[in-house]
C-alpha cells in the first residue's frame, strides 16, 4: 500500500476526496440507471451502465495519474497550439448539424473509427483555462495594454464562448464568468476588465433578443435555454413545463434527514436525467439530507484544498492553473446542486466525479492531474529545501566534530608539553 501511495504525487488530501468522491457514484449512477434501462428503455442491464461508468471512470483516473507526473510548466508551452485546435473542434461542432433523437445535438462531435463522442464545451473549457493562465504569467512583472490584450487574450475566449452559446448557454456563461474572475486573480487592470464585462453582457442581451424575435433562425437548443429562463423567471408556472424540477424537488423532500436508502429513489423513474444533471437530488433522496450535506462538504474540501495550494504555488503561472481549472470545478458542482433545490435554472451541469457521462469526468480528471501537478512542485521545493536544510546540518556537525577533535589533540600536547617540562612552555604563557 505505501508503495502504490508513493507513485501519487502531490496533495493527499485532494487524492483522497477524488478518490472518495469517484467511489461514492457508483451507487447513485447504478440506481438511477434503472431508469434509462426499464423507464427509457435506452440499454439492456443496469449492470451495463455500471460497467460503463466503471470504463469512464478507470480511463479518467489513468488520464489524472499521467497528467500529475507531467511537470505542469509543459502545458505552458503547448497551450497556444490547444487553444487553436479546439477552436476549430469548436466550429466542426457548431456547424455539423447533429441530432440525437430528432433533437439538435451540437454539443458533441464523434471520433473517427473509435465510435466515441466527445462534449466539446468541456475540452473548451480546460484547454482556455490553461491559455488565459500562460497569457497572464508572461505579464507577471509587466505593463498589460487593453489593444494588445484584446487581441490575444479576449478574442479566443469570445471566440470560444461565442461558439458554445448557441447550443449551451449555462457552460458558456460558466466559462466567461471564470475567465473573468481569473484575469481579475493575475492582476489584469480593473477598469479593462469592467469594459470587457460590460461588452459581453450586452453582446449576451442582443443575442437574447435576436433569438426571441427571430426564433426561426436560431438552433432549437436557444429555444431550450429561452424557455428554461422562462420558466425559472417566471410568476406564473401553470403553462410552464417544470416536469424536471419538480420531480427534483419531490425527491429531495422524500429523502427527509437519513434518506429512504441506497437504491431506493422513486423520483429516479420519473427525471429524465436522473444519473447526471439531477443525480443530487437522487442522492438527498436515497441519502437524505446527511448524504446531501456530506457531498457539499466533500467539495468544500476540494475548495479549501484548491486555496492553500493557489496560495502556496511556487509560480504564477501554477497559482492561476489552480485557481482557474480547481475554481471551475467547485462552481459546477455548487451550479449542479443549486439546479436540484430549484436556486438556479435548469442548466445541465454534471456533479463532477459523481454524475454519469465521459467527456465530463475525463476533463476534471485531467484538471485535477493539473493541479496536483502544482502540488507536486510544490512538494518537490519543500524536499530539496529540507535536503538542503539537512546537507547544511551534516556539514555544520562535521566542523564541528573537527573542532572538538583539534581541541583534544591540543589538550593532548598540552598534558605532554607540561609532563616534559618543555620550555616552550613559558613562551607560550607570555
Amino acid at each position: 500500500m505505501k508503495e502504490i501511495l508513493s507513485h501519487l504525487k502531490g496533495d493527499k488530501i485532494i487524492w483522497a476526496l477524488v478518490f472518495l468522491l469517484a467511489m461514492f457514484s457508483f451507487m447513485p449512477v447504478f440506481s438511477a440507471s434503472t431508469n434509462l434501462v426499464y423507464t427509457v428503455g435506452a440499454g439492456t442491464t443496469t449492470a451495463g451502465y455500471l460497467f460503463k461508468h466503471l470504463v469512464h471512470l478507470s480511463i479518467g483516473m489513468c488520464a489524472l495519474y499521467f497528467v500529475h507526473r507531467m511537470p505542469y510548466h509543459r502545458f505552458r508551452a503547448i497551450s497556444f497550439f490547444a487553444m487553436i485546435f479546439v477552436i476549430i473542434l469548436l466550429m466542426l461542432t457548431a456547424f455539423q448539424g447533429k441530432t440525437i433523437g430528432g433533437a439538435n445535438a451540437n454539443r458533441w462531435v464523434n471520433i473517427p473509427f473509435v465510435n466515441v463522442s466527445i462534449q466539446t464545451s468541456s475540452v473548451a473549457s480546460v484547454v482556455l483555462m490553461v491559455y488565459v493562465a500562460q497569457y497572464l504569467a508572461n505579464f507577471e512583472n509587466k505593463v498589460i495594454t487593453f489593444k494588445s490584450s484584446l487581441m490575444w487574450l479576449w478574442a479566443p475566449v469570445f471566440i470560444v464562448v461565442g461558439l458554445i452559446l448557441p447550443s449551451n448557454l449555462s457552460t458558456a456563461a460558466l466559462i466567461f464568468v471564470m475567465v473573468c474572475m481569473l484575469v481579475y486573480v493575475g492582476r489584469y487592470p480593473i477598469k479593462y476588465l469592467a469594459v470587457i464585462c460590460a461588452t459581453g453582457l450586452a453582446a449576451l442581451m442582443m443575442f437574447f433578443l435576436v433569438a426571441k424575435a427571430f426564433p426561426s433562425v436560431m438552433p432549437n437548443r436557444v429555444d431550450t435555454w429561452l424557455s428554461r429562463i422562462d420558466r425559472f423567471t417566471a410568476a406564473d408556472h401553470e403553462n410552464v413545463d417544470v416536469y424536471q424540477i419538480e420531480n427534483a424537488k419531490i425527491a429531495i423532500a422524500t429523502g427527509g434527514l437519513s434518506g429512504l436508502g441506497p437504491g431506493k429513489s422513486v423520483q429516479k423513474n420519473f427525471l429524465p436525467q436522473s444519473s447526471s444533471d439531477f443525480i443530487y437530488a437522487i442522492i438527498v433522496e436515497e441519502y437524505g439530507m446527511i448524504g446531501g450535506f456530506a457531498i457539499l462538504f466533500a467539495y468544500l474540501c476540494l475548495f479549501f484544498r484548491f486555496l492553500r495550494a493557489s496560495h502556496k504555488a511556487p509560480t504564477m503561472f501554477g497559482k492561476l492553473l489552480v485557481v482557474g481549472l480547481g475554481f471551475y470545478i467547485i462552481f459546477q458542482a455548487l451550479i449542479n446542486m443549486g439546479v436540484a433545490v430549484e436556486l438556479l435554472p435548469t442548466t445541465g451541469q454534471t456533479l463532477p466525479l459523481v454524475s454519469s457521462g465521459g467527456t465530463s469526468i475525463w476533463m476534471t480528471c485531467i484538471s485535477l492531474g493539473i493541479i496536483l501537478s502544482v502540488t507536486k512542485k510544490e512538494e518537490e521545493i519543500k524536499l530539496e529545501e529540507l535536503e538542503k536544510e539537512e546537507k547544511e546540518k551534516a556539514l555544520q556537525e562535521l566542523l564541528l566534530k573537527h573542532m572538538k577533535e583539534q581541541q583534544l589533540a591540543l589538550a593532548e600536547l598540552d598534558a605532554v608539553n607540561e609532563s616534559d617540562g618543555n620550555p616552550m612552555d613559558a613562551v607560550r604563557n607570555k
